[in-house]
């Protein structure tokens, strides 16, 4: 598969990237402006900061723009939601419902350790230079 996939790399990594982003965004969406389904959390100082996070940090990760930073800081982010939320339920995520808080601490742990990518908005301005 390695050879198959492996020429596939930095595509599927840009869409991983884009669509992780995207659904990261789309949770501060919720927090901040109340929609799909989400009821804005502005007056909480601590769901304020997790929602302007996800969202400005899910878009920076989605385009690839300074997605390191973005990337670094989600997944602290979600560590801390991860400990504070979930974690006080029960040891193991699968039990305590916080199974989508370590992937995406992971998921971004990652997009830190790797950065934006050739199919990005880092990527098209680095050409430029």
């Amino acid at each position: 598969m390695e050879r198959f996939l492996g020429s596939k790399a930095d595509l599927i990594y840009s869409l991983l990237r884009f669509f992780s982003g995207t659904m990261f965004a789309c949770h501060g969406a919720q927090k901040l402006f109340g929609v799909l389904g989400g009821h804005p959390m502005l007056s909480d100082p601590e769901m304020l900061a997790a929602g302007v996070i996800e969202f400005f940090g899910g878009v920076l990760i989605a385009i690839g723009l300074q997605a390191s930073i973005a990337g670094f800081v989600a997944s602290g982010q979600m560590a801390v939601a991860y400990f504070q939320a979930h974690a006080p339920k029960g040891f193991w995520p699968i039990e305590n419902h916080g199974e989508l808080a370590v992937v995406y601490c992971f998921l971004f742990l990652y997009v830190g350790a790797r950065g934006s990518g050739a199919l990005s908005v880092d990527g098209l301005l680095k050409k430029r230079a």
